[in-house]
């Protein structure tokens, strides 16, 4: 019965992508705008919180239309990995503890869009 869904890989792919590209997004709009509010806003951006609410935007928009996936994926792949172990892993060994779940979730989901592409909808597949 399940084999039926592989004809809609495609299609669940773009939706993964374009998924966790809101939700990337959406960390860096609240460094630059406060959007979503946060608890603390960020203040200073010329510092390392910058260039990540940066790559999140642009990166999160470029995953998000599918443009350049695998070259922006990886880039954000190593970008959450090397967040968690900066920001998250010191705090605790347990990432539900240290409230970098969400960055290994990420990691690994442009861990898979480097190797399997955008998917159906994107601006990639008309290059």
């Amino acid at each position: 019965m399940f084999d039926r869904f592989s004809a809609y890989q495609p299609q669940a792919l773009s939706a993964l992508r374009i998924m966790a590209a809101l939700l990337f997004i959406e960390h860096g709009t609240q460094k630059f705008f406060n959007f979503p509010p946060a608890e603390q806003p960020f203040g200073d951006l010329m510092n390392l919180i910058g260039a990540a609410g940066l790559l999140e935007v642009v990166g999160g928009l470029l995953i998000l239309v599918g443009l350049f996936t695998r070259p922006v994926a990886f880039v954000l792949c190593g970008f959450m990995a090397v967040a968690y172990f900066m920001a998250h892993a010191p705090q605790s060994f347990f990432p539900i503890n240290n409230r970098g779940d969400a960055a290994v979730l990420f990691c690994f989901v442009f861990l898979y869009l480097t190797t399997a592409g955008p998917g159906a909808f994107a601006l990639d597949n008309r290059r």
